[in-house]
């Protein structure tokens, strides 16, 4: 016996109960289930569908689809690491290092004004603002994606997180540490300067890439890494 179009859309609906989200995933689950329970109806041929589902699940553990789960999540996560050094380490080759260069200068001299501190509190408020409005924005689409239930895929997932998450982090950070900052920047001596601007380089970089590059690029990411992405969004 094979499973019908009608099946396959139940196990489908069966992964998302049990807490499986992405379509990637749950596509793999669909697979290694609509593969074991043909196996099952070999040996059992009288078994109904519903009973040889739950024949397959239990083969899961008590702990059903979360190691499946987890284990996708850390393929992943290296993946999405592999993508984020790719676009990171493009700022400091050429031509993209001059740019680079300029920016670490440009917050060195901006350091050595005397209002340098009160300047990028200011700063830091109005990004936060600017981007915070975008966060909005995403997160609606995001809400509106799921509302119409779209496919979501893992990695996808993930860089919407990864950017919200780093976001919040950085501009807590930063800010606080600006606030606290007893010592004027203008009267640090230069190689604390330069150290205080390459680190906040290194800080915008990652900031741009993971909360506006990869987001931009997210639709050719999910293309090259999900050869069914351009299918799924067709369905």
């Amino acid at each position: 016996m094979e499973l019908t179009q009608t099946n396959i859309q139940e196990l489908y609906i069966f992964t998302r109960k049990h807490f499986v989200y992405h379509y990637d995933v749950q596509t793999e689950l669909v697979d290694h289930l609509a593969n074991d329970i043909e196996n099952i109806w070999e040996e059992h041929p009288k078994l109904s569908f519903q009973d040889a589902q739950d024949k397959s699940f239990k083969k899961f553990g008590i702990f059903g689809f979360m190691d499946v789960i987890e284990a996708k999540q850390k393929q992943m996560s290296k993946r999405y690491r592999k993508i984020l050094w790719r676009f990171f380490k493009e700022w400091f080759t050429m031509p993209k290092l001059v740019v680079t260069l300029s920016l670490i200068f440009m917050i060195f001299f901006f350091l050595k004004l005397p209002y340098s501190k009160y300047i990028l509190l200011g700063a830091l408020f109005f990004l936060a603002i600017f981007d915070l409005t975008n966060r909005y924005v995403s997160r609606k689409n995001q809400q509106e994606k799921a509302h119409k239930k779209e496919k979501v895929f893992l990695l996808e997932s993930m860089i919407g997180e990864t950017r919200n998450g780093f976001t919040g982090v950085a501009f807590l950070n930063i800010f606080h540490f600006v606030n606290l900052s007893r010592v004027p920047f203008n009267t640090l001596e230069n190689h604390w300067l330069l150290l205080l601007s390459f680190s906040a380089t290194l800080l915008i970089l990652l900031f741009y890439v993971t909360a506006y590059l990869i987001p931009q690029k997210a639709e050719e990411l999910l293309i090259e890494t999900y050869p069914e992405y351009k299918l799924a969004q067709a369905l």
